[in-house]
């Protein structure tokens, strides 16, 4: 597969698989306890997607091309798979269960809609760039530099997951440059002919305190989507799996 994934579980009954596509400036790992928790009862992938983790960098990265992939890690996996996506991570789903249907037994899509937004991750983006990788000795001065303008620890510490090394050097995972050439691309949802929608089954997630999904997104959602349903996580903010886990594996263990 050209996409990198970290796996839990054998195949279920039905032989379909899951697979997990997670948000901007996220990766498979931060995953890792969800997959382990629903690979106890089917096989689970988690994704690297493109410019992210460690799956290949490109000069792409809109919600096409991402759905391609994914297309091919399923088609790769025998030709059907479950898939729930965060975030950017849901948009490259709903891409994917809308274009290519036939490959998406069930869609979970979390704290997101079928629409374009403002949340641009941009000013994080600039500030990971902005740090001189080469002169930091440990990642300590790193959260620093970066608490000078991202003060919120929690979004820090989600960032910094995004940082390897040590001693020899640090880097960032994800391609930056592509990421923050993008922006729009990842804030903006296709467009798509009229009378398309995908069939499936299909749950939306949302975190409670997430202004994500609003009672706006209503109609988009039922029309391409006429089989979705809406579960809201309590206590849970954009982050739905990582802010309340119990709850966001209770919301969608029976759907999945």
């Amino acid at each position: 597969m050209r996409l990198n994934a970290i796996e839990a579980g054998t195949a279920a009954p039905d032989g379909v698989p899951l697979l997990i596509l997670h948000g901007l400036l996220g990766s498979a790992r931060n995953w890792g306890a969800v997959v382990k928790t629903l690979g106890e009862t089917r096989r689970v992938l988690a994704l690297d997607l493109p410019n992210h983790g460690a799956s290949p960098w490109t000069e792409i990265m809109d919600y096409p091309f991402m759905a391609r992939e994914v297309a091919a890690v399923i088609e790769h996996l025998g030709g059907k798979a479950a898939v729930m996506g965060h975030s950017m991570g849901g948009k490259a789903a709903m891409t994917l269960a809308l274009t290519r249907p036939e490959l998406v037994e069930r869609l979970a899509v979390v704290d997101i809609a079928p629409v374009s937004y403002s949340h641009t991750f941009a000013p994080y983006i600039k500030a990971m760039r902005g740090i001189a990788l080469a002169e930091v000795s440990s990642r300590g001065e790193v959260e620093a530099a970066l608490a000078a303008t991202i003060p919120d620890r929690g979004v820090r510490a989600f960032l910094m997951q995004n940082l390897e090394g040590g001693a020899g050097g640090y880097r960032w995972r994800p391609n930056l440059a592509v990421l923050g050439a993008h922006m729009d691309d990842i804030l903006a949802f296709p467009r798509f002919p009229d009378g398309t929608f995908y069939g499936g089954p299909t749950l939306f997630v949302a975190g409670e305190t997430s202004d994500y999904i609003r009672p706006a997104h209503e109609d988009v959602i039922t029309q391409l989507f006429p089989r979705a349903g809406t579960v809201e996580v309590p206590g849970a903010g954009h982050w739905v799996h990582a802010d309340n886990p119990a709850g966001f594996l209770a919301a969608v263990g029976s759907f999945l």
